[in-house]
């Protein structure tokens, strides 16, 4: 979400653009690794509970129901209804996936769960390192949170890759009608996203860092003491 963008104007933007997010967040080269990734950083065990903050149309959940197993069980959060509806679809038949409206600052979602994941959230929320704090309070002693997140490449060919990712930010960015900013949004991203970071390295007593897409995806997982 971008600072000049209302909740409203959020919800409105991603909900019309549900339908081509879904096919990025399956289909894009190597997204699906990406993802079984993400959920085998979460540490899930038979019968563990899994929240994903901002599960958009629910591209992980198949990912996590298949760690939990039958006993487990997946909670998939998000603001948008429409993208929330298009995550309905693929997991209509998965008894122990559960789906709800809501806030991923504010997730209705009592504490002691065994893991929290939440990937390309964290950019576009205003305070990134306090909802990671919260997230991090959500998770019992022992559990994991799993932040993915995409953010410019610092490896030596960066610039050509950060030219490319700076155009998909503007664009995947309501309202997508400037041309000029007076606050970089790939910058600003970019600070929401270390923060985010960040503050689960200082909660967490393990971690593990990664980078993939050419250093332009990052990974974090700590578990919580």
């Amino acid at each position: 979400m971008s600072a000049s963008s209302s909740p409203e104007d959020a919800q409105a933007f991603y909900g019309r653009w549900a339908r081509l997010y879904d096919y990025l967040a399956r289909f894009t080269p190597g997204i699906a690794s990406l993802r079984r990734r993400a959920a085998a950083a979460c540490r899930l065990e038979p019968g563990d509970t899994v929240v994903e903050m901002g599960c958009g149309t629910g591209a992980n959940l198949p990912f996590l129901a298949e760690a939990v197993g039958t006993d487990g069980s997946v909670l998939g959060i998000d603001f948008t209804r429409p993208v929330l509806e298009r995550a309905r679809e693929p997991t209509a038949d998965v008894e122990n996936v559960h789906l709800v409206r809501g806030d991923a600052t504010e997730p209705p979602v009592a504490d002691d769960v065994d893991a929290v994941l939440a990937t390309f959230v964290a950019g576009m929320l205003p305070e990134p390192a306090a909802a990671v704090a919260d997230w991090c309070d959500l998770v019992s002693p022992g559990g994991h949170v799993v932040l993915v997140n995409a953010a410019r490449s610092r490896q030596p060919y960066a610039p050509p890759i950060n030219a490319l990712f700076r155009a998909v930010v503007v664009l995947s960015t309501p309202p997508t009608t400037k041309l000029r900013y007076e606050d970089d949004p790939t910058r600003r991203l970019d600070a929401r996203i270390t923060a985010a970071h960040d503050r689960l390295r200082d909660r967490a007593d393990a971690i593990a860092d990664e980078r993939h897409a050419l250093g332009v995806v990052r990974l974090t997982g700590g578990r919580i003491p």
